[in-house]
């Protein structure tokens, strides 16, 4: 688990719950993400705080890469789920539309993304991603 992010604190996936409580579980293998917006969210968290073992072990092993590149210039700050299709727990895929808000050299900025996720084996794993912006 990576050693920025607290336990008893609001997730910096702004789902409300604390980080123990919502993407710390999963990070921290306490359970798997029973669907793909869970997924996403951990992600996201996992993303922000740069926690690349985390990132590896939840990608598709067909389309992972051998290490995940992180800009330590850029912080993420918010995480809005614009739309999920199929995805949940009894799917074996399903895609979730975000929006991912981050500062960078002072300026704002956004990755808007389409991710797919296929499930194998009763675990979520992301597959690919289309930008739309």
């Amino acid at each position: 688990m990576p050693q920025n992010l607290v336990l008893d604190a609001a997730c910096i996936c702004l789902s409300g719950e604390t980080y123990a409580a919502c993407c710390g579980r999963f990070h921290t293998g306490q359970s798997w993400a029973a669907t793909a917006e869970e997924l996403m969210r951990s992600r996201y968290s996992a993303f922000a705080a740069h926690y690349q073992s985390y990132l590896l072990q939840t990608w598709h092993p067909q389309t992972r890469p051998a290490e995940v590149g992180f800009d330590d210039d850029l912080q993420w700050r918010r995480l809005d789920i614009l739309r999920t299709d199929h995805g949940g727990p009894l799917d074996t895929a399903g895609t979730v539309r975000f929006m991912a808000h981050y500062r960078s050299a002072g300026q704002r900025g956004f990755q808007e993304e389409t991710s797919s996720f296929m499930r194998i084996d009763h675990r979520w794993f992301y597959v690919d991603g289309v930008q739309h912006n």
